[in-house]
This record gives C-alpha cells, structure tokens and sequence, in this order.
C-alpha cells in the first residue's frame, strides 16, 4: 500500500510519540510505503522548525525525524497539478496522491477529509487508518 501523510498528522507523530498519528504512522510504514514530495517535505521542515515547538523538541530531534523521514518515504515527482481544494495549500497533498498513484492519504484536515474519496483514493483520519 502506498501512503500520503499531510504535514499536521506528521508534526503530531513526531512531537507525541504515543499518539495516534504515530501510531498511524508506524502502521503505514508496516504496511507499505510513505510518499514524500519536495514541497511536502520543505512545508514539514518549516512547520517543525517553529519556534513554538521549541519546548516539545530540540533542534537535533526535528532534523533526525527529516532526515529519517526522507530516508524511509519515497520521493514523487509532480508532474500532474491540482486545483480542487477549499485551501489550495493542500492541493500539493491530492497532487503527491495522484502523481505517486497512492491508496490512502491520512490527514485530520477538514478540507482533506470533505473530498473523500478523491478520483478512487481513500482519505481517513489517523483514527480511521487504525481502525481499519
């Protein structure tokens, strides 16, 4: 199975590490393999490198969990764009979906979850992943 994890669900599974993000995380990895874009991965590298997260994660922590990430997921080119989403931010998350011919995109946004099932692919929440 292949995955697409939106960056909220992903900056949950690194600063709460028994959540169910990570616990949805860690399933998918188990169960397949993750896929990562370059804008996905620099809007994670952002978000993670806020100052407000400081008192959850050092600085080493967030770069490990980057660098870890790029390791383990596998990186899609975009050659297919995408304009349907409510918040066009995440229409970089439908357009790694498409393009990497994913299965299941995992995401707690609103926006996200209110297109399910996009052009054949499912999108559930950590808590759904689990469940199923």
């Amino acid at each position: 199975m292949r995955f697409v994890f939106d960056t909220n669900v992903l900056v949950s599974a690194l600063l709460f590490e028994q959540s169910k993000p990570a616990q949805a995380f860690y399933s998918a990895l188990n169960q397949g393999e993750i896929l990562l874009s370059a804008d996905l991965v620099n809007e994670i590298h952002k978000v993670i490198h806020r100052r407000k997260f400081d008192r959850y994660i050092s600085d080493e922590q967030r770069d490990i969990f980057l660098i870890a990430l790029v390791q383990t997921g596998t990186l899609v080119e975009i050659t297919a764009t995408i304009s349907v989403c409510r918040d066009p931010k995440d229409n970089m998350i439908l357009e790694l979906a498409v393009n990497g011919e994913v299965d299941v995109i995992v995401s707690g946004d609103e926006d996200l979850l209110a297109l399910h099932p996009f052009r054949g692919i499912r999108i559930l929440t950590p808590q759904d992943l689990l469940s199923k």
